[in-house]
């Protein structure tokens, strides 16, 4: 009875100590809250934010830690794509944004804003050798390229019968330009300009006037506590002289002079319903026929690559093994996503360097990328297929006097194939997800429609929801196929529905 007695008392303090750390890591952990922001940028944007030597810098970045010092706050950097950052900040994912994004009444509808802290504008670039367009006016017709979820990407939309194609990062449309796949690239004035004069980017000029006149804020969630301390930071770098030595530490000439409130906020921007048919019409009439046709095509042609590369790797030939090993092992060992970048921007940017003039739509571009990743996969399922055959077989066809060729198709293949569909069954549906990969490129896919209405309509739960739901609906369709196929495909069942027929 002592010793119950012991055992629950020393029970009851284990507990007691348990959740006396618990609520002292929790209050302790709300106060390095408090005390702290995380503040989501975009490192691909030069000269605001960049990476160098693994270390964030850039104006942006600069006048952010310069805020926290002035506010006594800790600011911890978070690396998001630029269309993630709203998201983020809309969930509470982050505290803060600082990323050269301009203040509009339809950003202002989902987020707040600091007072404006860069005064910008939009600028055009085209090839040194293009004389046709000196304007936005020459747009009409042409193809452009943007990032996605920008204010360049909204003016781009604004050009009638314009082919747009949006990229990740500025950086991404200024080398569709140079592999001469677009006429133009509408993006931010300054970082256009940073990338021609300081970072070596040639053969590009920027034309005619800035398009617009824009201010940069810092994005904040809607009713945040910390926008009152933002601003005051700021009103105070502004006043004693540190923001414009920041501004002259990154660019030429003095800062001009800025307002307290964004000038394109005074006519603030209506708000609007979800439109539920605009997502039905991306999503399901866009999006799905090129994710549909992107996978048949993909598969098609890596199902006729790895047959190749399987029967090579079973052949006598020990050269001709070792080189497709060697693919094999490339392609199942580096990531889809690193491939698609070296045949869509590598492949075209080396040959040009090399004098030939070539480039890739990235209907094509991502055909290729897939279809040799799936290939290299398919390649070892075969492999293994064909192996798992019982070798009694090959001399019992041989004996028959039927050759290599015809043994394998008439006898081996078959059986080998049927063993083969459920691992063919899961490369299929993994190759339906993977398609998404190509929205990289600019290929507007499911997920890349997806993406571009997040871009525009701000509401990320919801589409990336029907999003997945109608990935969810392709692959359960293919996953009831294959199984129907796996279930006509089997002798035995044949055989036991042909004994009940008759």
């Amino acid at each position: 009875m002592i010793k119950l007695r012991r055992i629950k008392w020393l029970g009851g303090s284990v507990l007691g100590i348990v959740l006396v750390i618990i609520l002292s890591a929790i209050t302790v952990n709300a106060q390095n809250t408090a005390q702290s922001w995380k503040v989501a940028t975009e490192p691909t944007f030069p000269p605001f934010e960049m990476q160098n030597k693994g270390k964030l810098e850039g104006f942006d970045i600069d006048l952010m830690k310069a805020i926290g010092e002035e506010a006594k706050t800790e600011v911890n950097f978070v690396s998001l794509p630029f269309d993630g950052i709203i998201p983020a900040l809309q969930s509470g994912t982050v505290q803060a944004a600082i990323s050269g994004m301009t203040i509009t009444p339809e950003r202002v509808n989902s987020l707040d804003f600091s007072r404006p802290y860069f005064k910008a504008g939009l600028a055009l670039a085209v090839l040194e050798s293009n004389t046709s367009i000196k304007g936005f006016e020459d747009l009409k017709g042409k193809k452009i390229a943007v990032q996605i979820g920008t204010t360049g990407a909204k003016e781009a939309a604004k050009v009638p019968d314009a082919k747009i194609s949006s990229f990740d990062s500025a950086a991404l449309a200024l080398q569709e330009l140079l592999n001469g796949k677009v006429d133009a690239v509408v993006n931010d004035g300054p970082v256009t300009l940073y990338a021609i004069k300081k970072a070596g980017l040639k053969g590009i000029k920027v034309v005619g006037e800035l398009l617009t006149e824009e201010y940069y804020g810092i994005a904040l969630p809607k009713n945040s506590p910390n926008q009152k301390a933002v601003n005051s930071a700021l009103e105070t770098l502004i006043s004693n002289g540190k923001y414009q030595a920041i501004y002259e530490k990154w660019f030429a000439g003095s800062p001009p002079q800025l307002p307290v409130t964004a000038p394109s906020l005074e006519q603030a921007a209506e708000k609007s319903g979800f439109d539920w048919g605009l997502l039905f019409k991306n999503l399901v009439l866009e999006g799905v026929p090129w994710t549909i046709l992107l996978t048949a095509l993909t598969f098609f042609f890596g199902l006729i690559g790895g047959t190749l590369v399987a029967i090579a790797l079973i052949s006598p030939y020990k050269w001709l093994k070792l080189l497709c090993q060697v693919y094999v092992d490339f392609f199942r060992g580096t990531p889809m996503l690193v491939q698609l970048f070296l045949i869509y921007f590598g492949l075209p940017g080396l040959l040009k360097g090399l004098g030939l003039d070539f480039s890739l739509d990235r209907l094509p571009a991502a055909i290729i990328a897939l279809s040799l990743n799936v290939a290299a996969y398919l390649a070892e399922i075969m492999r293994g297929g064909i192996q798992s055959v019982d070798k009694g077989q090959w001399e019992a066809c041989s004996s028959l006097g039927m050759n290599a060729v015809q043994t394998m198709r008439e006898v081996i293949f078959p059986q080998a194939f049927r063993r083969m569909i459920p691992s063919l069954a899961n490369e299929f549906i993994t190759l339906i997800k993977d398609t998404s990969l190509a929205a990289v490129i600019g290929f507007e896919e499911l997920f890349r429609q997806g993406q571009l209405l997040v871009a525009t309509t701000y509401k990320a739960f919801e589409i990336y929801i029907g999003v997945a739901l109608v990935y969810l609906f392709l692959t359960t369709l293919s996953s009831y196929f294959f199984k129907w196929l796996e279930n006509y495909m089997d002798p035995i069942k044949k055989l036991a529905k042909k004994q009940i027929a008759t």
